[in-house]
């Protein structure tokens, strides 16, 4: 469970109990879709790179290998040579994303796989379901994701059944975790806070859901098309009625700057697809800016990445062999890349926790939340 250690303004320092291992928060989650970071990432490795917790994708697994077998195989934590705390998002999102392919009902949600075209019917129950059988440390409650901008009018029965579907995902959780079959019977689950870009509707569903008392609370619905101050002022609006004794997570972001800011918005936990997609492209986080691999200037260049960074690629690699590997199409070029990028944020993550333990959380945010985001 979750315990807050200390606050600097509205930023929060604290670490989270699981039966999979203790997380030190802030933290950042490194995302494996399909039980696997993109870029030839092990688990082994995601050790060396200070990875505390992996996401990994409900949906996906569903589609394939298919969860029932992810099950027979031990869950998530064996099949991938895991063991610390996994986090498994609902499905919610990839619903959204696959809009022109679903069709909503208050049962749940019938859609196409992205994979063989075929139909498949999610639910809250299901959602549980599936999640039990990957025996997660952390369930995501199954919603649904609004494309911004919405109507108002959708947005609000929109967040209406997505608490009815929470309330369901609850009696569901308690079910599965009762039984004598289940793999993990310490299953956490966290609700959904939606509502667009509507600050009235944001704090209502807020209010709503935070009387489930539930294990955990994430922000959803963020990064999927609004301005960056869109999204901080919707984080600062709905960070007050947010349990102070949960754990809070803001889904599907982000950069650097949008994580630190995030933090001083109150947010404990965050999860993208940015640095290990950023890497494989050839674009390179350091504490002085992005880089971009590719160009010609890195040639002969004989620095690591970053002069600042002990990763494995920078401590052994030059910006010239790097940049080698990409142009001759080698996979181990987004394999390098992406142990950096991860190692980054990583880092980033521990430098945060380290200025919030000394009070220096504001000059650090001031340093580094414009700089990190600029492109060298």
């Amino acid at each position: 469970m979750y315990r807050l250690i200390k606050t600097q303004g509205t930023a929060r320092r604290g670490e989270f109990k699981t039966v999979h291992g203790t997380v030190q928060t802030p933290a950042f989650m490194n995302v494996g879709t399909s039980a696997a970071i993109k870029g030839g990432i092990s688990s082994h490795d995601l050790v060396d790179l200070k990875c505390q917790v992996e996401l990994c994708n409900t949906y996906h697994l569903h589609v394939r290998p298919g969860d029932k077998i992810v099950r027979k195989m031990g869950g998530l934590h064996q099949f991938m040579g895991w063991e610390r705390p996994i986090l498994t998002d609902s499905g919610g999102f990839q619903v959204f994303s696959l809009s022109k392919l679903r069709t909503i009902s208050e049962e749940g949600v019938t859609f196409n796989s992205h994979v063989d075209g075929k139909k498949i019917f999610m639910s809250p129950e299901i959602s549980m379901q599936i999640q039990s059988n990957l025996a997660s440390t952390i369930a995501m409650a199954f919603d649904e994701c609004v494309e911004n901008p919405a109507k108002y009018e959708y947005a609000k029965a929109s967040c209406e059944r997505t608490t009815r579907w929470l309330e369901r995902c609850k009696a569901e959780m308690a079910r599965l975790n009762s039984l004598p079959e289940t793999l993990n019977k310490n299953q956490l689950l966290f609700g959904i806070n939606q509502g667009c870009t509507f600050d009235d509707l944001r704090i209502d569903h807020m209010k709503q859901i935070a009387k489930l008392d539930l294990d955990g609370y994430a922000i959803g619905g963020l990064a999927v098309g609004e301005t960056k101050e869109e999204m901080y002022h919707i984080i600062e609006v709905v960070e007050p009625y947010m349990p102070t004794d949960k754990i809070r997570y803001l889904m599907g972001v982000g950069t650097p700057s949008n994580i630190i800011e995030s933090v001083a918005c109150g947010v404990d936990i965050f999860d993208c697809v940015m640095p290990s997609r950023n890497a494989r492209h050839g674009h390179l986080n350091t504490w002085t800016g992005i880089r971009n691999i590719f160009n010609a200037k890195y040639q002969e260049d004989e620095l690591p990445i970053d002069e600042e960074c002990d990763c494995p690629t920078c401590q052994k690699y030059s910006r010239a062999y790097l940049r080698h590997l990409f142009k001759a199409n080698e996979m181990l070029g987004m394999r390098l890349a992406v142990m950096h990028n991860l190692y980054f944020y990583n880092t980033l993550m521990e430098k945060i926790r380290h200025a919030l333990d000394t009070d220096t959380f504001d000059e650090f945010r001031e340093k580094y939340s414009e700089l990190l985001d600029t492109r060298i």
